[in-house]
């Protein structure tokens, strides 16, 4: 096709289309990392009540990742296409509800920015391949369930599930890893942590973490094999207990405030999978063991 010969020979190009579709990704994002949680617990709530065999409520508005149409939580106001732009309508309003004035949260052209730089540092790295497409939705869907995590502190299966099987359907062409590699990645990230988890509740009697990192440490493995998994392991602790003392002491919290570890493993799992082997290999080095 005219259109991926021209991305395959101007490789600049195909970055900023990589960063324009990350910055689009982005805004979808925002409305999955908002909405997401609240039909689960719409969804449970059903469930739970033909469980009890408690009368049905009465049938609420459709609220789903399309309805309803995207609007201002302070005066109602339902955003324009113009008003969706991603980081360029921010920037145009001011920051502001274009109705009533209210400021607009931050983090919505934050999360926009940053998915569309790691998209476009994933096409850079990779070039116009199957690599990219594989490492895009994995990159999105780390992105998304980081902060449901640190926001609700919890990591759908609906979107850790999918990309677990993709990554195993991926590296049976050796996208990342063979696949063997692949499959007994996914093995020992779910065991690995659930190991601890099952010794730290013997020794204190209480949960350290919860069945959604031994599924999403499980999937890390499932993209980049067995062999991501010790230096994944080692930077979300690192990088965990680092961030958690100091976010403790920000908001003043108790040692015994709960913490997400979600975000930290999919932060190390992404970083060891594109530069796992640099990292390792430099470590080797600076030991004196190469």
């Amino acid at each position: 096709m005219p259109l991926l010969d021209f991305l395959a020979s101007h490789p600049l190009a195909f970055v900023l289309c990589a960063g324009v579709l990350g910055l689009l990704v982005g805004s979808f994002l925002n409305v999955v990392v908002y909405r997401l949680p609240l039909m689960l617990e719409r969804e449970w709530k059903v469930q739970a009540r033909e469980i009890l065999e408690l009368p049905t409520e009465t049938p609420q508005k459709p609220f789903n990742l399309v309805l309803p149409n995207s609007h201002c939580p302070h005066c109602e106001h339902e955003i324009k296409a113009w008003e969706n732009i991603p980081l360029l309508s921010y920037l145009t309003l001011g920051g502001k509800c274009s109705n009533c004035k209210s400021p607009i949260s931050k983090r919505y052209p934050l999360v926009e920015l940053a998915c569309g730089l790691l998209s476009g540092y994933v096409a850079w790295l990779f070039g116009l391949s199957w690599q990219t497409g594989g490492m895009l939705l994995l990159t999105w869907g780390l992105l998304a369930m980081s902060l449901i995590d640190a926001d609700h502190q919890l990591l759908p299966d609906v979107i850790v599930l999918p990309l677990l099987w993709l990554g195993l359907i991926a590296n049976n062409y050796g996208l990342f890893a063979n696949a063997t590699d692949a499959l007994w990645g996914a093995i020992a990230g779910y065991l690995s942590l659930w190991s601890v988890y099952w010794l730290f509740k013997l020794v204190t009697g209480k949960e350290g973490m919860g069945y959604g990192d031994f599924k999403l440490l499980a999937m890390l493995g499932a993209w980049g094999g067995w062999q991501i998994l010790p230096l994944t392991i080692l930077l979300s602790s690192l990088v965990g207990a680092i961030l958690g003392i100091i976010t403790l002491r920000l908001r003043k919290s108790e040692a015994s405030t709960p913490i997400p570890f979600g975000p930290y493993l999919a932060i190390a799992g992404w970083i060891a999978l594109l530069w796992g082997d640099q990292i390792t290999d430099s470590y080797l080095q600076f030991a004196g063991f190469r």
